[in-house]
């Protein structure tokens, strides 16, 4: 969707981003979204806040020097964007992949101020992460690289300033690793980072957040077409925490999670996934993915991850990375009769496959809404640090229930308020971007 005004304000924001895709489209879907609001808001044009708000308050890079286990020294680049603190703390995740550059933090960052705003906790948004790849590397190579990157970071991060979580790359041992860094650079023990171990100030349920909480938010998606999770087949990319998560909680409200993949390919089990052997074999070995048919000799295996969309299923939860479900898959998946599409993952669908989903009335659910529940359980994570308390499995899954249905909630009302009625990703930008410049505004040109 293009208009005028789409187009004078992306003329500007693309002037100044060039070469930055992942970034300039997480804008442009935002852009696109608000329109009515700013129409409606003549003192959000005035005050300028998308052009600010699209601009970064704080961009940090770093060299990341450490030593491998044969000896060699290696370098690789840190990030961490700052991109809006305007209701709270930065808060975001650090991502450890070979393919992370400026851009992908930035469009990571900025999909995070709008997350971040719809869980109504008080936490702002930002993202980081290296090129550095954990993959293949020792515990050990693995530790000298989080301690180095910590070196830099810890100068840019705190408590009450940015608060840092796991993302792909970034799990328990790596956070681990950043926190005993950071509390010996600082001689302190705060809640700097999320994601944390149950020993040293971590919340229950900080690991199942975003896949339960992707799977409520479906649960509503699913009520409003008059209809729940039992019997429906569920095809999930990934095999990660949100994808494991997500495949947990939908099986136990009557769900068969018939597919899932990793970054080398995908497995089909028409008879249902064997949770306990994903688990083993990701979770506790780091395998492969492939390895399940070692488990499970009548389910199949294929290599390439596009083809797991080929898999006829009810619903679809693309949970592995950005752009992994084209326009082609989201009409494979259409043709198919699947009825909801809630994104794991950060921005999975291109806006092709977006409108698509749309043009057929399948629900379809935003990565900034539907995979929420993570960075939300994040901040209840926070606030136990600072109160020195622990909350029950039940009491943080209960409150994360709650926010993931305040979300729907909000993207649903703000959909219909503004002329986008079914529309949960215009409903999810405009909500989000409501709370943000409200508090920008507040707080005047800063």
């Amino acid at each position: 969707m293009s208009s005028a005004f789409v187009d004078t304000m992306m003329s500007g924001i693309i002037a100044r981003n060039p070469a930055e895709p992942e970034f300039l489209q997480a804008v442009r879907e935002v852009v696109e979204s608000i329109e009515p609001v700013v129409k409606k808001r003549p003192e959000i044009a005035k005050l300028k806040i998308i052009e600010r708000i699209v601009e970064p308050e704080r961009q940090i890079m770093f060299r990341v020097p450490w030593v491998d286990d044969k000896g060699e020294i290696q370098v690789n680049r840190g990030f961490r964007v700052q991109f809006n603190s305007a209701i709270g703390p930065y808060k975001g995740g650090l991502r450890l992949h070979p393919s992370v550059n400026l851009g992908i933090i930035k469009f990571l960052g900025f999909e995070q101020v709008f997350k971040n705003a719809l869980t109504t906790t008080p936490i702002g948004g930002g993202k980081g992460g290296s090129d550095f790849d954990p993959k293949g590397k020792s515990d050990f190579e693995v530790m000298r690289f989080c301690q180095s990157f910590m070196s830099e970071l810890y100068r840019h991060v705190g408590p009450d300033t940015d608060v840092p979580a796991g993302d792909i790359g970034v799990g328990a041992r790596e956070i681990g690793y950043l926190f005993g860094q950071y509390k010996k650079l600082t001689n302190s023990f705060t809640g700097v980072l999320t994601g944390k171990g149950l020993a040293y100030g971590g919340s229950l349920a900080r690991k199942e957040a975003t896949g339960y909480g992707l799977v409520y938010f479906t649960t509503r998606m699913l009520e409003a077409r008059k209809t729940d999770w039992k019997g429906k087949k569920v095809v999930i990319s990934g095999s990660g925490n949100v994808a494991i998560y997500a495949a947990e909680k939908a099986m136990s409200l009557g769900a068969k999670v018939i597919a899932l993949s990793d970054s080398n390919g995908y497995i089909v089990d028409g008879d249902g996934v064997d949770l306990d052997s994903i688990k083993r074999i990701k979770e506790v070995e780091r395998g492969r993915i492939k390895e399940y048919l070692g488990d499970r000799p009548k389910a199949t295996y294929k290599d390439g991850c596009d083809g797991i969309w080929t898999v006829p299923c009810d619903v679809a939860l693309p949970s592995a990375t950005q752009n992994e479900l084209n326009g082609a898959s989201a009409s494979i998946l259409a043709k198919n009769g699947c009825i909801a599409v809630a994104e794991g993952a950060n921005m999975p669908s291109t806006p092709e496959a977006v409108k698509i989903f749309l043009d057929n009335n399948i629900s379809f659910g935003p990565a900034k809404a539907a995979n929420a529940g993570g960075v939300a359980t994040s901040a209840l994570e926070m606030s136990q640090n600072s109160a020195r308390l622990r909350w029950t499995f039940d009491e943080v899954d209960k409150r994360l229930h709650m926010i993931m249905d305040g979300i729907y909630d909000q993207c649903r009302d703000a959909s219909d308020a503004y002329g986008f009625k079914g529309n949960l990703v215009a409903g999810a930008n405009i909500a989000g971007f409501l709370r943000v410049s409200e508090a920008m505004i507040a707080q005047g040109v800063v």
